[in-house]
């Protein structure tokens, strides 16, 4: 195992990567204020892990509720947060129970989000099973649910105790969902680590056939960087944004073509190239580099262009981001691999002409 430490003062936390960590109780009691807790997972992830979870918990004298929840991007939203609540409050889950999210990124997102609110705020847990989860959305507290007019629209900063990422548990991923999470890991050494990226370029086969020490590798090195931005700008009013690489484009995919339609990295993806392109537009990236990114997400199966979207349809999902400050958009771009800025004064015609590419 190997552990890396998000250092938030009073709030740090740990990040425990590694096989076999579900057996290991010890990791999560330790910081439980008391022996309780409901575990928060989905009807497809419950039936293969929340049975071996929950039995670890017991040997170390821990009562678990369990509280399943459909599969799918379309159920993160408030009528499902509410169920949630409904069933602590059945369970008599008091402010000193823990909540456990045992899944993907709409488990650990929407099961983050009901303990930063639950009777004004109780502890929790994040184990992801997903490897976009284990290296991305687990760690540094953003939770949220989605509103019809735009992604994580109802949210909270609010961050875990800990972070157990079991490697074993990308074993049962379905592959597209493996490819999906391989678009934040991509994100990560385009962002700022250009040598994270050249290894993907050289491994990234090792890691499509799940090798465990490359995966293991891969997992550990996205925390790190992640872990880094989220210690040093916490809420996001800075560097943090870094992070969102992508993500405007993305969640105007998702929000524009339906929840669920695409993975939330398959959007990413495409909005990655999407951001290397503007970057390359506004006389940053190299034309060489854009390629680079491409074929490395189209190597990795993931879509490198998206159809359906009109440049208008783009600009009029992307004007209601969270991200916009004053009504304008404000767009990470490269000046090159490994290295990222942040733009709020992107010019429309150039941004109208990059979008006109993907319609």
């Amino acid at each position: 195992m190997q552990s890396v430490r998000v250092a938030l003062g009073a709030r740090s936390y740990p990040i425990h990567i590694g096989s076999g960590l579900l057996e290991r109780p010890e990791l999560i009691a330790p910081v439980m204020p008391q022996r309780r807790a409901a575990i928060v997972t989905n009807e497809t992830v419950a039936p293969l892990y929340l049975g071996r979870l929950g039995a670890a918990l017991a040997r170390a004298g821990i009562e678990t509720v369990p509280v399943v929840i459909p599969d799918g991007e379309q159920y993160k939203d408030w009528r499902t947060l509410n169920t949630v609540y409904d069933a602590l409050l059945a369970a008599r889950c008091d402010r000193a129970t823990t909540i456990v999210a045992l899944g993907g990124g709409v488990v650990g997102d929407l099961a983050g989000f009901a303990a930063a609110t639950y009777q004004r705020g109780v502890p929790y847990v994040q184990v992801p099973t997903t490897l976009l989860a284990q290296v991305d959305s687990s760690v540094g507290g953003k939770t949220a649910v989605n509103h019809p007019r735009g992604k994580n629209m109802l949210g909270a900063f609010y961050q875990p105790l800990a972070v157990i990422a079991d490697i074993d548990t990308l074993k049962t991923l379905p592959e597209r969902e493996l490819r999906a999470g391989m678009a934040e890991v991509v994100k990560h050494g385009v962002i700022c680590d250009a040598g994270f990226f050249a290894w993907l370029e050289r491994d990234l086969d090792r890691l499509l056939a799940r090798d465990p020490q490359a995966l293991g590798k891969a997992v550990l090195r996205s925390c790190e960087i992640k872990a880094g931005f989220v210690s040093r700008d916490e809420r996001e009013s800075g560097e943090r944004a870094l992070l969102n690489f992508g993500h405007t484009f993305g969640h105007a995919i998702e929000a524009g073509l339906g929840y669920g339609k695409w993975l939330h990295g398959e959007a990413v993806a495409a909005g990655m190239v999407l951001a290397g392109e503007l970057s390359r537009r506004l006389g940053y990236l190299s034309e060489k580099d854009v390629a680079r990114i491409a074929a490395l997400l189209e190597r990795a199966g993931l879509p490198v262009s998206v159809r359906g979207l009109s440049a208008e349809r783009f600009l009029e999902l992307m004007s209601v981001d969270k991200k916009a400050r004053d009504q304008r958009l404000t767009f990470i771009v490269l000046e090159k691999i490994g290295k990222a800025l942040i733009r709020g004064d992107v010019p429309r015609e150039l941004l109208r002409d990059t979008l006109a590419v993907a319609a």
